[in-house]
């Protein structure tokens, strides 16, 4: 690039910023691939050998600062220029570019949590009989309008939450559930942008990150696993499993799986709540079922509850390219 102090701002320079060099704003502002893109509106490009206008230029310095809000990342402080003045050489482009590149995945503000879903996330019968071991499969889907849509919400900050609850009572093994299910916390689900932790909102999300959740048995937690260590039509990766570890439960388990399906439009969470079989006087291993708890959310019902929420990426700087994804559950 000729781009330096006392030179001419060629289209060359300014394309190379823009979209043409190897790390550019609109691979990450506009559509970009895999983990680059935010699916705005992308910088236009100058002709070979036209004029870099102001506006042009002014357009990459408001964008490119804007790219620093979002991803929270501190760049040069610069004034983008208007017609009629000269349009002198900004330093630091080229980094601050790079920069923003490298934090892409992070996001300054977190979105507002969607409370709504459609279908069953509530088990409100009762389950097993006797002392035979029993499941129960909560399966919910996350859909995305398109590929693209799907990218932009991971990539600018979006964020899948799945939580546990059952307070239902009635039988002698009500109570141990209960309390098994109140270790298990919450997970949150991301993209894992650049391979690395994104910090959202101020916390740092790992891919699959546990909250709240203390005790019991932890036998899987894939920290580093996220929307893009999925494979597209691969089976189920496991992501969480928590046993009991109070005697004579340790048999009895959650677990929740993800799959990305093979058009990358969906994420399928499926968590499995497996009691083992017992023998003995006083080995019951039935539940209650309880009140289901609806959407919109607003409080959970008492009965057998795995709910998965989307937490859309922030609009503060963006606009929402990523659509409204829509979760449906059900339960068998």
């Amino acid at each position: 690039m000729t781009y330096s102090v006392g030179g001419l701002i060629e289209a060359t320079d300014y394309n190379g910023f823009v979209s043409t060099g190897g790390t550019n704003i609109n691979n990450v502002w506009g559509t970009g691939s895999t983990d680059n893109g935010w699916g705005q509106t992308a910088l236009s490009t100058v002709s070979s050998g036209g004029t870099v206008t102001a506006t042009s230029w002014a357009s990459l310095v408001n964008t490119l600062s804007t790219m620093g809000s979002q991803t929270g990342t501190t760049i040069t402080s610069r004034s983008a220029p208007t017609a009629g003045t000269t349009i002198s050489v900004l330093s630091a482009v080229a980094t601050d570019i790079a920069s923003c590149n490298t934090n892409r995945g992070n996001a300054a503000n977190a979105g507002t949590l969607n409370l709504s879903f459609s279908g069953t996330t509530s088990k409100t019968t009762a389950t097993g009989t006797g002392t035979n071991a029993w499941t129960i499969t909560f399966t919910h889907t996350v859909a995305f309008a398109d590929a693209n849509s799907a990218r932009y919400f991971f990539n600018a900050g979006g964020i899948v939450r799945i939580y546990y609850n059952k307070s239902s009572t009635g039988t002698d093994n009500d109570p141990d559930w209960n309390t098994f299910v109140g270790k298990v916390g919450s997970l949150a689900f991301t993209g894992r942008v650049n391979g690395a932790a994104q910090t959202i909102g101020g916390t740092s999300y790992t891919g699959t990150t546990r909250f709240n959740g203390t005790g019991g048995t932890q036998t899987t937690l894939a920290t580093t696993t996220g929307w893009y260590s999925l494979t597209a039509g691969a089976a189920a990766t496991s992501i969480f499993q928590l046993n009991d570890d109070v005697s004579p439960y340790t048999g009895d388990y959650i677990l929740t799986t993800v799959a990305k399906n093979a058009g990358a439009t969906t994420l399928t969470v499926t968590t499995t709540w497996n009691s083992s079989s017992r023998a003995g006087a006083g080995q019951s291993t039935n539940i209650s079922g309880g009140t289901a708890t609806a959407s919109p959310y607003s409080g959970f019902g008492t009965a057998p509850t795995t709910m998965v929420l989307i937490q859309p990426p922030s609009t503060t700087y963006l606009s929402a390219s990523w659509g409204t994804p829509t979760v449906t559950a059900s339960v068998a």
